[in-house]
């Protein structure tokens, strides 16, 4: 539901230990903006852009970096330039980051491997799009 709310220029930081979902959320993500690309994790390419109707998605993974050197400066670039832009183990790119981004965690729950609790983090212009998420949400019960 996410990617059909997106416009281009929302940047997404995701947050989770390994394993923790971040690459199947991307999945879904672009799948929800109409988008047939294949979406892989960018681990050891570092980036990866997905074609998206009229913005591009921008995929980005440090988790192998100790600096982030010319990469900060390709976010940047794309950040700028309106695209949506996804980033995982942002730590080493947070001064290129914008304040005003959605940060999602997911944290493993006790019910099962698979389980995950999920945390939304966002500044005031995200609020309408969280409060159209949370419109079509089923009622969660435990």
């Amino acid at each position: 539901m996410l990617g059909s709310q997106l416009t281009g220029g929302e940047v997404i930081e995701l947050r989770s230990d390994l394993g923790g979902g971040k690459t199947t959320f991307v999945r879904g993500l672009v799948r929800g903006t109409g988008s047939q690309d294949r979406v892989s994790s960018p681990t050891f390419t570092l980036s990866r852009i997905y074609k998206a109707g009229k913005f591009d998605i921008h995929h980005f993974d440090f988790y192998r970096l100790e600096a982030a050197g010319v990469l900060a400066d390709q976010l940047a670039e794309a950040v700028s330039n309106q695209q949506v832009i996804v980033v995982e183990w942002a730590k080493i790119v947070e001064n290129v980051l914008p304040d005003d981004r959605l940060t999602i965690e997911f944290t493993a729950t006790a019910a099962g491997p698979d389980d995950r609790q999920i945390t939304f983090l966002y500044p005031e212009n995200y609020r309408e799009i969280i409060a159209k998420l949370e419109a079509g949400w089923p009622e969660l019960r435990p």
